[in-house]
């Protein structure tokens, strides 16, 4: 059998947040090996079972398959003058071909939105459009995936000799800009462009993506594919039932000092009903972006917050126009 580009990690070593067992040093250099030389891997032993991505996707799928009336009830204020939200909801169809729903940290409260009046951390009432069991497995999907990220980080950590509860300092729930993302392709008629480079037809155009990591669950319809930086060709991510899809992004780019580059990558277009969930783990707001800082080093008074990077960062590419 054919190995595939893209190498599978089994990454069960890490949950007990005992990084230094033989085993865990083993995984550490795998993701280490396959941050720098591809950019993208899969996870395996990942922790969160089966069922729970069923439920997700279950979730997900009854929601783009509810009526417009209650979808729209989600949307940014461009589409529904009602509400306040500007960067994360619900995004119709008409925007680039397919739908799109993201939701920031559910811990969010609208009393703390208000208190902290941030483009980003915006309060996104879910119980306009979701009952109260599909809320709660959101709630959990969000924290599950969140600390599974939180433990990718911690393994990058690691290669840098630094204690893994560093972390706390990038990572704050309700400060953090993590996103989690619905892709739902229905009824995409036509690409969104053809890829001068080789003239295949995308349905997503080629991007790298912003925070630190993207965790994917892509289904078996897929159409992802990945760039060699080398050789510039092109590789199908397969899919894998048990597997979640990694990427680096350009925040773990800058903070590495290019040794973990964000890696190009694509979607195929094609009419096929599929859905796709990244979650994009993203630091707090505030945190100061300091090259030196995975060598122990932490800016207090100066320096690039996190939310200006992903300012610049969006300019670049925006997958749904808000």
């Amino acid at each position: 059998m054919k190995k595939s580009y893209i190498p599978t990690i089994n990454i069960s070593s890490l949950l007990n947040n005992n990084f230094n067992t033989k085993k865990s040093f083993d995984t550490i250099k795998k993701i280490e090996k396959a941050c720098i030389d591809v950019g993208f891997f899969q996870v395996t032993g990942h922790g969160i079972s089966t069922k729970k991505i069923q439920s997700i996707c279950k979730v997900g799928n009854n929601f783009f398959n509810s009526n417009k009336k209650n979808k729209i009830k989600l949307a940014p204020k461009k589409w529904n003058n009602l509400n306040k939200n500007v960067y994360r909801g619900y995004f119709p169809n008409d925007v680039n071909g397919k739908e799109g729903l993201d939701i920031g940290d559910l811990k969010v409260s609208r009393k703390y939105s208000k208190k902290i009046k941030n483009y980003y951390i915006e309060y996104l009432n879910l119980n306009k459009s979701f009952d109260k069991a599909s809320i709660k497995i959101l709630s959990d999907y969000f924290d599950n995936i969140f600390f599974l990220s939180e433990t990718l980080f911690k393994a990058v950590l690691k290669t840098y000799d630094q204690n893994p509860a560093l972390s706390k300092e990038v990572f704050t729930r309700l400060k953090t800009l993590s996103t989690l993302r619905f892709n739902y392709y229905q009824n995409q008629l036509k690409p969104v462009e053809i890829s001068k480079q080789d003239g295949v037809a995308l349905g997503c155009e080629t991007h790298v993506d912003s925070g630190i990591f993207t965790v994917l669950y892509q289904d078996k319809n897929g159409g992802l594919q990945v760039q060699n930086r080398k050789n510039k060709k092109w590789y199908n991510v397969p899919f894998d039932r048990k597997a979640l899809v990694v990427n680096t992004g350009r925040a773990l780019e800058f903070l590495s000092k290019g040794k973990f580059k964000a890696t190009n990558h694509r979607v195929l277009w094609n009419k096929t009903k599929r859905m796709s969930i990244p979650f994009f783990f993203e630091p707090s707001y505030d945190f100061k972006m300091s090259k030196s800082f995975l060598k122990g080093k932490i800016l207090k008074n100066k320096g690039l917050i996190y939310q200006e990077f992903l300012n610049r960062s969006l300019k670049k590419f925006v997958e749904y126009q808000r």
